[in-house]
């Protein structure tokens, strides 16, 4: 819970006291949470350019909130609220029909490439908005995040211990989350690491670049080759670390860029392999596993159709 602190007039300064309920939650998603009708996309512009502060300092997107903080709100002048337009009931029966997994602790989904884990800049409805319309009156949050162009395992809370729960493997680095990949051009070895320091730049209009920089945060990516082809392979990628974009920036350091890829990639690979059926962004979640309490969770999901057709067409090549 948030407690409001001050009593501000309606359109000022607030100041907002964390309850321990939102002990650990990042502030964008509190944010979404405690202010209702706001387009994510604001919350998120008042993030990045440092309108909120907790105890006194910029607060990030991923900064996590504890107990008892005090979160600094900039004056929201906004027009009378309009309600926003339901979810398309073709595209809830879609998110509803890939749930992989439900109990009271958790909400697994195999999420289709194209939808965005959350709305905001320009998204009206993510996959968190879509399964909360597909599942009304159940409390359900965000445990991570995949990008909209990637498809697999996201899983999501159904209650505050598991959000928790997960939260705190990430930050401890305890789970383990494996991705299929198509990586263009021959590797010189099956198994290989990148270890490369990454740094996110915000460009104009909202455009988010993330680059290989000495100034970066750690990253660490382990490819396993699993099979070749004339001029790719399909690889498994793991991740110690998660940044933003981290696999498909440390392929296209390894001079392997992945297919499909229109922001790191280059555009002959990618229009040769729009040419053999490829019309994404070859990355898919293939696996998310963590422990809670003693308690081991894995999660998976297979190669969609999509991808496997594209490597079903490739002859397989010796190693």
């Amino acid at each position: 819970m948030m407690t409001r602190t001050s009593d501000a007039p309606a359109g000022g300064v607030q100041h907002i006291q964390v309850g321990s309920e939102r002990d650990g939650q990042r502030i964008d998603n509190a944010l979404g949470t405690l202010l209702k009708g706001v387009p994510r996309s604001l919350i998120y512009r008042l993030l990045r350019t440092g309108q909120v502060r907790v105890n006194g300092k910029r607060a990030k997107p991923d900064t996590r909130l504890n107990a008892g903080d005090e979160l600094r709100l900039p004056p929201l002048r906004q027009s009378a609220p309009t309600r926003a337009a339901a979810p398309d009931a073709g595209q809830i029966e879609r998110l509803r029909a890939a749930v992989v997994y439900h109990d009271k602790h958790f909400l697994v989904l195999d999420k289709p490439a194209g939808i965005a884990s959350h709305g905001g800049s320009g998204i009206s409805h993510g996959a968190i908005e879509l399964l909360r319309a597909a599942f009304p009156g159940d409390s359900i949050e965000l445990a991570h995040r995949l990008d909209r162009d990637t498809s697999g395992v996201l899983v999501l809370a159904r209650s505050r211990s598991a959000l928790l729960g997960v939260q705190a493997a990430i930050r401890e680095g305890r789970v383990t989350k494996q991705y299929l990949c198509l990586m263009t051009g021959r590797l010189q070895r099956a198994r290989f690491d990148i270890n490369v320091p990454l740094r996110k730049f915000d460009l104009a209009g909202g455009e988010r670049l993330v680059r290989v920089a000495a100034d970066g945060k750690p990253a660490l990516t382990f490819f396993r080759e699993l099979e070749r082809y004339a001029d790719a392979s399909l690889v498994e990628a793991t991740l110690a670390t998660g940044r933003t974009h981290q696999i498909r920036v440390h392929a296209q350091h390894a001079g392997h860029a992945l297919a499909g890829d229109e922001k790191y990639g280059t555009r002959e690979a990618n229009k040769l392999w729009r040419a053999r059926g490829l019309r994404r962004l070859f990355l898919h979640a293939a696996r998310f596993e963590f422990e809670i309490d003693g308690q081991d969770w894995s999660f998976s999901a297979p190669l969609p159709d999509d991808l496997r057709a594209v490597v079903q067409n490739q002859p397989p090549q010796p190693r």
